[in-house]
């Protein structure tokens, strides 16, 4: 598959009842649209991808939930992904919502790529067994995802919030955790064979993105974040984008910093092939 045929469908994942703190992140797909077209910035990528070219991506508009949960939501998240990249030409980005959106969304991936590996950008490693009596929570995507003995690796970057239970459990999957405190290595990211990512904006430091429910300073930059979605080796098949909480962004400016990075991994998976 050349790049030029590849095709990015943008896919609006608003669901929010698994958060654990705040809801907000339902509003979050429509607010990142917003941002992404506004006249305030233009649509070309770093790396010279011209997103005005309406051949190379679209807008698929949002999975209707309606408030659905549990399993429900899973098949529906699933089955929505899974619909769009069965054509071997497409890939997709999605837009959350909650993280827990991300567990369908790569559990559908998992299904089309058999060695995938997982790149996560997050504050938390979401590796609770259960948070809140909630299997599907926020806060345990991975886990479940790791439970399926299907992923290849797990890399997480940013993580400054490891509790002893969530680093048993990083132990117990073989996790391979870059920490604020020690970010060697990271400029350097490798993978063998298709790739995953997802980015929880509260990977960044909230003097970049306080537009978060969850408050964690001493995070990433923007900068350091596109640096690496820039460099790392590996080829991307799809992404996720989420924990954009609309009510707590002044001015807009995570949903801008998201817009950002939106772009940007669209330009990545543009020129990835899988």
């Amino acid at each position: 598959m050349s790049s030029s045929s590849t095709k990015i469908y943008l896919l609006g994942l608003p669901q929010d009842n698994n958060s654990s703190y705040l809801s907000g992140p339902a509003m979050a797909p429509a607010r990142i649209r917003e941002a992404f077209h506004s006249s305030s910035a233009n649509m070309f990528t770093e790396t010279g991808v011209d997103l005005n070219d309406s051949d190379i991506w679209c807008d698929a508009g949002d999975v209707e939930l309606n408030g659905l949960k549990g399993s429900i939501a899973y098949d529906t998240i699933k089955q929505s992904v899974k619909d769009i990249i069965d054509d071997s030409q497409n890939k997709v980005l999605s837009l959350g919502g909650d993280h827990s959106v991300a567990f369908p969304a790569i559990a559908a991936h998992l299904e089309k790529y058999p060695n995938l590996s997982i790149l996560h950008f997050d504050a938390h490693p979401d590796l609770y067994d259960n948070m809140q009596d909630n299997l599907f929570s926020h806060a345990s995507p991975f886990a479940r995802l790791m439970e399926t003995g299907k992923v290849n690796r797990l890399v997480q970057v940013g993580i400054r919030t490891l509790t002893k239970h969530q680093r048993e459990q990083a132990a117990r999957f073989n996790v391979e955790i870059h920490e604020m405190r020690d970010l060697n290595g990271v400029g350097n990211l490798c993978f063998d064979g298709p790739v995953y990512l997802s980015f929880d904006l509260d990977a960044l430091d909230p003097a970049f993105a306080p537009g978060v429910s969850h408050y964690e300073p001493g995070g990433l930059s923007v900068r350091d974040a596109l640096n690496i979605i820039h460099n790392f080796k590996g080829t991307l098949v799809g992404a996720d984008l989420v924990e954009l909480n609309p009510l707590r962004d002044p001015s807009d400016i995570t949903a801008m910093v998201a817009a950002k990075i939106s772009k940007e991994l669209i330009g990545r998976l543009l020129m990835d092939n899988a």
